[in-house]
């Protein structure tokens, strides 16, 4: 709101009214003049006036006109997808994977920066993935109005030092953040990696339109993320959501947390697991092996080829590994009570259907609650999507606001 605007007054309604146009048309696309007053309220001199103002200030282009109807064809207006860019980057041990999108949200531009085995300093690597996608979008690196960065882990918000990321080298300097402050030319916001798919599925998959609910995410490793009245919990330092540490029955304690050991619920049920469940259902030989074959992908092979053909062995497969998963997922579940439950990452994707239902199944018998299990829907770098989205959350925020 600009210095000495009061609730009431013109100038505040008018940003409302403002506010309210670009919303309609980042969720219709463009409108014409009559379909704007109408959804608004407005009159149409006044939406007219309004277009006339967003247009001056280069936050609508006229584009193309409507036919169809009998007179004149109606001119259209689109928000102007030019008027603000934002970067994402999703960050990890192998590589940084860079994204720019437009207003809109639509992805312009990316680039992919192989980091495993560097020895180039962070900020260095993170200007690079960044200049790379902003020149792929054909804008200078200064356009970018916010980045989000997501990465495993979380940074503190009282030490700025990660933590819960002892696998990502070169991120746990003391002075990282100030580094890449200096470096960056644009403000910096930093996430946890599975929060940021909870943002994605949050606005453009599965858990649009839920104020509570918990994502699961299963790939090298597990993580939950909690959203409780639309909005994310991280916790204390950051590691709500941590759950890979979480004590299950039959499993060691996970102590020295800060120390890369074994125990918990990662171990009951993540990815590296199934070769062994599979060895001892008699499915040894059908356990992939040979270059290119790491825990993710025999991981996601062997559920795979069972969702293909639940039957004997591979049924109990899925069986087995519902149980694990469903064991530290109860616990979530009693303590949270979501409304529902995201199921994400490429481990669980691999199991389809007949895992779902299995899943399912075990949930109900070990939880006091029955929140609706459902699939991800954000396939393609949801990192990355949610990096973006919660980047153009804040810019659009700043842009649509016409009352400064």
């Amino acid at each position: 709101m600009a210095s000495g605007t009061t609730p009431g007054t013109p100038s505040l309604l008018r940003a409302m009214n403002d506010r309210a146009a670009l919303e309609l048309l980042l969720a219709h696309g463009p409108l014409s003049r009559t379909r704007i007053g109408r959804l608004t309220g407005l009159s149409k001199p006044t939406a007219s006036q309004l277009l006339a103002r967003l247009e001056a200030a280069g936050l609508v282009v006229a584009t193309g006109t409507a036919a169809g109807r009998p007179g004149p064809n109606a001119q259209l207006y689109a928000l102007n997808a030019g008027a603000a860019h934002v970067a994402g980057l999703d960050v990890t041990p192998e590589r940084i994977l860079a994204g720019v999108a437009d207003l809109t949200g639509a992805l312009v531009g990316t680039f992919e920066l192989p980091t495993a085995g560097s020895r180039t300093p962070v900020a260095d690597q993170v200007t690079e993935a960044l200049g790379e996608a902003a020149e792929a979008a054909g804008l200078p690196q200064s356009a970018i109005h916010r980045l989000v960065v997501g990465t495993p882990g979380a940074f503190d918000p009282h030490s700025g030092r990660l933590r819960y990321a002892s696998h990502l080298p070169g991120w746990h300097s003391p002075t990282l953040l100030d580094e890449l402050a200096a470096a960056l030319p644009m403000p910096v916001e930093y996430e946890n990696d599975v929060n940021l798919v909870a943002v994605a599925e949050q606005h453009l998959g599965a858990a649009r339109g839920h104020d509570d609910f918990v994502l699961l995410w299963n790939e090298a490793g597990l993580g939950a993320a909690l959203v409780l009245g639309g909005r994310l919990h991280r916790g204390w330092t950051g590691g709500a959501g941590e759950v890979g540490f979480l004590p299950v029955p039959g499993h060691p304690l996970v102590r020295q947390v800060t120390r890369v050991n074994g125990g918990g619920y990662q171990y009951l049920a993540g990815v590296q697991v199934l070769p062994q469940l599979a060895a001892a259902l008699g499915l040894g030989s059908e356990i992939p092996t040979g270059p290119g074959s790491c825990e993710v992908s025999v991981g996601t092979a062997l559920l795979a080829r069972a969702a293909a053909a639940p039957e004997g062995p591979y049924r109990e497969l899925l069986a087995r590994y519902a149980t694990a998963l469903a064991t530290g997922l109860a616990a979530l579940v009693s303590v949270l009570d979501p409304e529902i439950v995201v199921l994400s990452g490429a481990v669980i994707a691999a199991g389809g259907e007949p895992l779902h239902e299995l899943l399912t199944a075990e949930l109900a018998e070990l939880a006091p609650s029955r929140p609706r299990l459902v699939a991800g829907a954000v396939v393609e770098q949801p990192v990355l999507r949610g990096a973006l989205e919660s980047a153009l959350a804040a810019t659009r925020d700043e842009v649509f606001d016409t009352s400064r």
